[in-house]
């Protein structure tokens, strides 16, 4: 596009981040303009339209192998673009803002498949999206399928948030540590000397929204009131713990590929007895934050505050059991330090968008373990 492009001059991004826990599609309308409060960014807009059921369905469906899945996947594509520009619009009407002041929308599709270096010794990840039917639906450049290039490169592709998590919560006098508590969980690690590391832990809402689902009717447990009626059980509370994931190093990733009900079931069925359900929810509560607790203990010791973003920050039963394995770190959420925890993966792939643009790099090694920094994204112009 050149300089006397609509939007080429312009700071104003949108980011779009549809994550495992496949509760929606998320937007954000960003301003990256130097802000008189040093902020990094001014969110401007933020939107949420939830997954239609079929499309939510045909996302699980097509984590594992089926029928004629290239078509599905084809058309399932297309509807989640469409879904996208649904959310585009409510934020440009939202903010007041006309398509032609955005410079690029950055938008991160439906991961699937990630698979990093596996099967041929490169592997990939699969976010399925129609970057071309995005632009084309929007007027807008589009710059998606962050995650490749990094994969190519020899990297995890994930997580790939922790630059924009240096940019926006780093501090110098302190260790901090970011947590996402999306489908899966992820750590940032921000080093007051400013050394950066990332990881994902493990599993998150996509267990606990997934046995919720199946045992109540309920797309997830609100408050996380239901696990924190039920009782910790320590027999399959370590049985889930023995997963050889937890024991590797960074850098490394995951996702529904790894830990998913099936898997769950899978050490159900090496009980003696069966759990209650919600005894069932109650473990996986616990699960998940000793995952984190173990992870940041072992990695970070030194941290001395955790701020936590994602949907998995309305889980009250979940902070609380965080708190309790954490005693000397203040868990907060990061709309304590300036960003609603639901905005900030959305703002990540707005920020990512705009280094792809400027031609900057938006991988970190010590984070993915890639040969070297990678400018990432591929390019949709409008």
């Amino acid at each position: 596009m050149s300089d006397s492009a609509p939007g080429a001059a312009s700071a104003l991004y949108i980011g779009l981040m549809s994550g495992t826990s496949l509760d929606g599609v998320d937007g954000v309308l960003v301003d990256f303009a130097p802000q008189p409060t040093g902020a990094a960014l001014r969110v401007l807009a933020h939107a949420h339209r939830p997954l239609p059921p079929a499309l939510r369905a045909e996302f699980l469906a097509l984590n594992h192998s089926g029928a004629d899945e290239l078509h599905r996947a084809a058309l399932a594509a297309n509807a989640l673009s469409e879904l996208e520009a649904v959310v585009v619009r409510a934020l440009l009407e939202s903010a007041g803002v006309e398509g032609t002041a955005v410079r690029a929308i950055g938008a991160h599709g439906q991961t699937l498949r990630h698979q990093p270096g596996l099967h041929d010794g490169r592997g990939y990840t699969l976010q399925l999206h129609n970057g071309a039917l995005l632009a084309e639906l929007c007027g807008i450049d589009v710059v998606c399928d962050f995650r490749s290039r990094d994969v190519a490169a020899g990297g995890q592709g994930a997580p790939l948030v922790c630059a924009f998590h240096q940019a926006l919560f780093a501090r110098e006098e302190v260790d901090v540590a970011v947590l996402n508590l999306g489908g899966q969980s992820n750590l940032t690690l921000l080093r007051a000397d400013g050394g950066i590391c990332g990881f994902d832990c493990g599993p998150a809402n996509a267990l606990l929204d997934g046995w919720c689902e199946r045992h109540t009717g309920q797309r997830f447990d609100g408050a996380g009131r239901w696990a924190a009626d039920g009782r910790v059980d320590e027999t399959l509370l370590a049985a889930l713990l023995s997963d050889a994931f937890f024991a590797r190093r960074p850098p490394k990733s995951t996702g529904r590929d790894d830990f998913n009900l099936a898997w769950l079931d899978a050490r159900l069925a090496t009980l003696a007895a069966m759990p209650a359900p919600q005894d069932v929810q109650a473990t996986l509560s616990a699960f998940v934050a000793r995952t984190v607790a173990d992870a940041l203990r072992r990695e970070a010791p030194r941290t001395r505050e955790l701020l936590a973003a994602g949907g998995g920050t309305f889980n009250l039963d979940l902070l609380q059991r965080l708190r309790a394995l954490l005693p000397g770190v203040a868990v907060l959420t990061t709309a304590e330090r300036g960003l609603d925890p639901e905005q900030v993966e959305a703002a990540a792939f707005a920020w990512l968008a705009h280094a792809h643009v400027l031609r900057q790099t938006g991988n970190r090694v010590e984070v993915t373990g890639a040969r070297g920094p990678r400018v990432l994204g591929a390019l949709y112009p409008a």
